[in-house]
């Protein structure tokens, strides 16, 4: 799962996903909001990856969140 901090980072992190780590499946993204919080500027975007065959590099996958501005984290 990659968390970034908006809605715009989550949409071209997902699209470019394909193109660097060849991810077939579309990955899904999901609106997290903040406990108790809800304005949208307190959320935060995920994108849920489906990896079962661990072939996406954890590293590989930081360096991509870092790039939006965010990390990855296991769920």
């Amino acid at each position: 799962m990659l968390v970034l901090p908006d809605r715009d980072a989550a949409q071209e992190a997902a699209e470019a996903l394909g193109e660097r780590f060849g991810v077939a499946e579309e990955p899904r993204i999901v609106r997290d909001a903040l406990a108790g919080e809800d304005d949208a500027e307190d959320a935060q975007w995920l994108i849920v990856l489906a990896d079962e065959e661990n072939r996406l590099d954890a590293a590989a996958l930081d360096e991509f969140a870092a790039e939006w501005d965010g990390w990855r984290e296991e769920p």
